[in-house]
């Protein structure tokens, strides 16, 4: 158990530092890669929903054994190999290097007044159409990008990886992609993908809860609101949110930042319409981006020191 804890706090740093270089194989694309072709397989004809299910058990059986069976290996031959295998399987993971590289991208053209080119880094990580936004838009989009981030890259597979170390971390992410993939609600994977959104859901529940209340708690009040009327507007807002999870995190940064998020976006010339979160008393500008990073690897240290500390006692207890 001791080296499970080491493994977690050096993949985090690993993470932190390397994150993942854009040239290098990574298991997510070898999952996705499977995904493709077993949805190209199963999705059509009759039983779609149980076909669906079919492909979750056996991606998060294939991905949960074979990475069970490395890690085990590993440590077998001896500990620090163990240790070693399971931090870097951990790093791999996670995205807290990629997620602030990615916002830098934004924030940077847009702190210098490009808006054209601030308009073309968004749309790199959104799936929202960019080419008329504003400067308040350009960073809302940024903002929530990192924001609901926070959990689904960084904080739910820390959550798996403490309950179940690396093999734990890759059954989330192995969910989690398949929830990317075929999680949609239209016609061709309503029915295919229930089951696959569902557990995704199911997964995220409560590490973005954790999350967004760490969110909170520990880091910097800008919109200069009270604890309770940050704490009520989040339970409301997150509730308003369409996604069960992605609204408690969302709202938590909006309070804290005492910026408005959601409202209209368009997608490929369609309008879409949410609900918007947060008291709006400050306007959203560029440096909001960098709030939102700083946001972010606060609440990252928060909940591997707090997970640790749980996980610690129950071991000594134990």
């Amino acid at each position: 158990m001791p080296a499970h804890f080491i493994a977690i706090a050096l993949g985090l740093l690993l993470d932190r530092i390397i994150g993942d270089p854009p040239n290098w194989p990574h298991p997510v694309r070898w999952i996705g890669t499977f995904i493709s072709k077993m949805t190209a397989w199963l999705n059509k004809g009759r039983y779609r929903t149980g076909k669906g299910a079919l492909l979750l058990f056996i991606t998060v059986a294939l991905v949960f054994g074979a990475t069970f069976l490395l890690v085990g290996l590993a440590y077998q031959i001896h500990v620090y190999i163990g240790i070693f295998m399971e931090s870097v399987l951990i790093a791999i993971g996670l995205a807290q290097k990629s997620l602030r590289d990615a916002a830098l991208t934004v924030y940077e053209p847009l702190v210098n007044r490009n808006i054209e080119e601030a308009r073309e880094k968004l749309s790199w990580i959104v799936g929202r159409d960019t080419e008329k936004l504003q400067e308040p838009d350009i960073a809302r989009g940024a903002i929530e990008t990192v924001s609901e981030n926070t959990a689904d890259g960084i904080t739910s597979p820390l959550f798996w990886a403490f309950l179940l170390g690396a093999p734990g971390l890759w059954l989330y992410k192995a969910v989690n992609t398949l929830d990317s993939m075929v999680g949609y609600k239209d016609e061709r994977f309503e029915q295919f993908g229930k089951f696959s959104a569902r557990a995704d859901d199911l997964l995220n529940f409560i590490p973005a809860r954790i999350t967004g209340m760490l969110i909170l708690l520990f880091t910097p009040n800008e919109g200069k609101q009270p604890f309770l009327k940050r704490f009520a507007g989040w339970i409301r807002d997150a509730r308003r949110h369409p996604s069960p999870n992605s609204g408690f995190l969302e709202a938590a940064t909006a309070w804290q930042l005492g910026v408005k998020l959601g409202g209209k976006n368009t997608y490929r010339g369609q309008l879409s319409e949410r609900p918007e979160i947060g008291p709006g008393t400050v306007p959203l500008r560029a440096n909001h981006i960098q709030s939102v990073i700083t946001e972010m690897h606060l609440v990252t240290f928060v909940f591997w020191l707090v997970m640790t500390v749980i996980g610690v006692s129950i071991y000594a207890i134990a």
